[in-house]
Order: structure tokens, then sequence, then C-alpha cells
């Protein structure tokens, strides 16, 4: 799946949902201007904050797109709407990647032609320091426990993330925007992986938020979205119909 012409290189837009996150949104956007490949636009989707997250973004050269409707998966899918890059990169607020995150994730997307998206893990960056990797490892092999078997495939990790643009504008009509129960990372790969290769990338390095942890309701919470996520998109992706579907289809694609 090519994103443009095989002669150019790809554009690149970074897109970050927003709500009510100034602070940790700064430190997001003084990282990415510090990347060793600059994006050709950041995104950042403003889900009605009552901070100042949207001068924040203004005033980093960010473009800055309201979203009033409610919810992750609907400002994450305004932010992709918006973006006119060949890849759209998407991060948190509370995010910090290291300064070769784009250029990782990019050169990744040029060996692999066929592959429509890519993701990768997150360290914690906050919070008690020996408890920073095992959460990490815990939170994310939980994640991959549960949505390896019921996808058939690989996850997409919303902290980390990035797919082609054509790949967004194919699934764009199905995916759950506008329900903000679900976890749009993982709804986005059930569209997007049942058409498209999803891609592991280990060498992207993304620090985030330790905010899973806050507190049993943000657990408990996340869970409930999770659960979700699954049973939205029932009896149609039902594990053993889905795989069958997933396997039919990436075994009949003509290879490149």
């Amino acid at each position: 799946m090519q994103s443009g012409p095989c002669d150019a290189p790809p554009t690149v837009s970074v897109v970050i949902p927003v709500k009510d996150d100034a602070a940790e949104l700064a430190r997001c956007l003084l990282a990415l201007a510090r990347q060793t490949h600059l994006p050709d636009e950041i995104v950042v989707v403003d889900n009605d904050s009552t901070d100042a997250s949207a001068d924040v973004a203004r005033h980093a050269g960010a473009r800055v797109i309201a979203c009033p409707q409610p919810g992750i998966p609907a400002a994450s899918a305004a932010g992709y709407d918006a973006a006119d890059g060949d890849l759209i990169l998407r991060l948190d607020a509370d995010c910090v990647p290291t300064a070769t995150w784009i250029a990782t994730v990019v050169s990744a997307f040029e060996r692999h032609p066929d592959v429509a998206a890519f993701t990768g893990y997150a360290r914690f960056i906050d919070g008690p320091t020996l408890v920073r990797t095992p959460l990490a490892l815990v939170y994310f092999a939980a994640y991959l426990f549960v949505a390896v078997p019921v996808l058939g495939h690989l996850p997409i990790f919303g902290s980390n993330a990035a797919l082609r643009g054509r790949a967004w504008r194919d699934v764009s009509a199905t995916v759950h925007r506008a329900d903000p129960l679900v976890h749009d990372d993982f709804d986005l790969a059930f569209h997007v992986g049942a058409r498209y290769r999803i891609g592991y990338l280990p060498a992207s390095s993304m620090g985030m938020s330790m905010r899973p942890f806050s507190s049993g309701r943000a657990l408990v919470l996340r869970v409930h979205r999770g659960l979700r996520t699954i049973t939205v998109h029932w009896p149609d992706d039902l594990p053993p119909r889905r795989w069958q579907r997933v396997i039919l289809h990436r075994y009949s694609r003509p290879r490149r």
C-alpha cells in the first residue's frame, strides 16, 4: 500500500487530541519541535478544553481543530480527517517522544510498503521510579493478551501509533467516532486490521504518563471501555468469524 509518489518522501502529520492538558501538551510539543525529522504539520484537536490548551498549541505553531463532541474517539477522528499528510502519526498530549520517533516511523513505512499502520511501546515517565518499568510492561502485555486473540492480529496503541492517510480514509466512515465509551485506538485496529497489515515498531520510543494507574476508578473505566470496544463489533467480529475473514483477506490480496 503506497502513500504517494515513490520518488518523493512521505509528508507527515502528527495528531494530538487534548482536553485540559495545557502543561502536558506544551511538553509534548517541545519534544516534537526537537525531532530529527520534523513533521510537516501538527494537528491539535481541542476537545472542548476549559484551560489554555488551544493557546498553547497555537503558540507552538500547531493547527488547532475544535471538536466540541465529547470523547477521545471523536477528537482523534476529527484530527485524522483534518490531517493532510501521507502518514498520520498519533500520540496523546501527555506523551513525550524521543528525538528520533518520527524518523523511525517514517523509515519503517518506507521499508514496508505493505504495512498500513505501525504501533509501538511506551514507557512511564512519571510516578514512582521503581515501578515505572514493571507497570508499563504489565499494562502493555495486558492489552496484547486481550486484544490479539480478539482481533486476530496486533492492536494499535494510541500513545504511539501511525497509519497511512489512505488507510484512514478507507475506514473513516466505519469507526465508532460518536461513542465516547470505546477506546479509539482499539476500535481503529478493528477496522484497519480487517483490511490491512498492522506492524510493531519496537524501536519507536515513547514516554507517557502513568495516568492509567492513577486510581482504581481509572483502571475500571479503561477495562469497561475495552470490553465495550469489543462488544460493539459483535456479532460480525466474534473471534472465529473475524479470524477467518482476516486470514482470507490477507492471503487473497496480491503480494507486492
